[in-house]
């Protein structure tokens, strides 16, 4: 995939995945690369910016598997900046569609 459309849906990628369960870094990672090829390295700045801009907050949580692990956790300022991306996305998106089938029945 384009990395430039990697960078600009990965935000909305995340508040989405951790709106339907808190996660922590790696099991985010792992979630967002069943369908999209990202670098793990590219999501620690991205949840450190989103928590200080107050959409996420954090906890440590003992795990079974060796250190204590830091969950991320939707906050309600979080839901409301998830809901007005999805609005953007879905007229972004419908918008270019819309270009590509007119482009494609044209050909």
């Amino acid at each position: 995939m384009n990395v430039q459309f990697k960078k600009g849906v990965l935000e909305l990628c995340v508040l989405v995945l951790i709106s339907e369960k808190d996660q922590y870094g790696y099991e985010l990672a792992q979630n967002i690369s069943k369908r999209i090829d990202v670098a793990e390295g590219t999501l620690y700045p991205l949840l450190r910016r989103l928590t200080k801009e107050n959409y996420f907050t954090t906890y440590l949580s003992e795990s079974t598997e060796g250190p204590s692990r830091k969950y991320y956790s939707l906050t309600e300022a979080g839901r409301d900046y998830m809901q007005s991306l999805i609005k953007e996305w879905n007229v972004f998106s419908s918008a270019v569609n819309g270009l590509i089938k007119e482009a494609e029945k044209s050909e």
